[in-house]
């Protein structure tokens, strides 16, 4: 019973997980969803610079236009840095 228990549990757990986390990868602010939208429509791999685009447009407040470079636009969103020291925003 016990172990019964324990499978449902750590699959619900996995479903739960695998529902919330593209929800979550979104950005909150309806701006910065059309902003990125657009900052990414002709990358490569789009989920990804979303994903980035929208976490520096919620902290910045601005995306710079165009789908590449312009980053003069929003000094906060050019000055983002990952842990590897290049630019964390698309």
């Amino acid at each position: 019973m016990k172990l019964l228990f324990a499978t449902l549990l750590l699959c619900s757990l996995l479903l739960g997980c695998s529902v919330l986390e593209p929800a979550m990868a979104q950005p909150r602010s309806s701006s910065c969803v059309g902003k990125c939208r657009g900052r990414c429509s002709k990358a490569a791999v789009w989920e990804r610079c979303f994903k980035y685009c929208g976490i520096c447009c919620e902290e910045c407040n601005c995306v710079p236009s165009g789908t590449y470079g312009n980053k003069h636009e929003c000094p906060c969103y050019r000055d983002k840095l990952n842990n590897k020291g290049k630019s964390k925003c698309p």
